[in-house]
């Protein structure tokens, strides 16, 4: 009934670019945060960016910042995000998450995850 479902991962070379899809179903997305998370092995998960609902509010992991933008289309209930200037530190599954909070961080708990998409940086 409550489903993120992401999209858009793949193989691609240092310094290339993807743009991952988290679709949101059984609620509407307006007044939920959501997140991105990812997890290589052996590595604890690793916050990436959130963003609040009316983008308010968005913040991003060190590692990632002024690399990745996160976006939200909320008519169609959708979030991305967009990465650039991609390391292979950077491969991971990565999952998208959503809570009815008012604002978003890195540290909350969310309660509604997807199921991941995998990322790979390399040459």
């Amino acid at each position: 009934q409550l489903q993120l479902v992401e999209s858009g991962g793949g193989l691609v070379q240092p310094g290339g670019s993807l743009r991952l899809s988290c679709a949101v179903s059984g609620f509407t997305l307006d007044y939920y945060a959501v997140a991105w998370f990812r997890q290589a092995p052996g590595k604890k998960r690793e916050g990436v960016s959130c963003i609040s609902t009316s983008d308010v509010i968005k913040y991003y992991g060190d590692s990632v910042r002024g690399r990745f933008t996160i976006s939200r289309d909320d008519a169609q209930n959708t979030v991305y995000l967009q990465m650039n200037s991609l390391k292979p530190e950077d491969t991971a599954v990565y999952y998208c998450a959503a809570d009815n909070y008012r604002t978003c961080s890195l540290l909350y708990e969310y309660i509604y995850w997807g199921q991941g998409t995998q990322v790979t940086v390399s040459s």
